[in-house]
């Protein structure tokens, strides 16, 4: 069984799935976010990050 990537509209406090998949990957590692793990992300970037470490630093500007 092959995993497929969702396409994601980041809402505040919200989500909602364009494309349904299992995962996505974070903006900053590339790692992979299964949805039911999926906690962080940004509205105003649209991307979603693996852990409060990657979303700090695409806040930063560190990738």
């Amino acid at each position: 069984m092959s995993e497929k990537q969702a396409k994601i509209l980041y809402l505040d406090g919200d989500l909602e799935v364009l494309e349904f998949g299992d995962y996505v990957p974070c903006a900053v590692s590339g790692r992979f976010i299964h949805l039911s793990q999926l906690k962080y992300w940004s509205v105003d970037r649209q991307e979603a990050y693996f852990s409060a470490i990657e979303a700090q630093q695409a806040e930063n500007g560190v990738n």
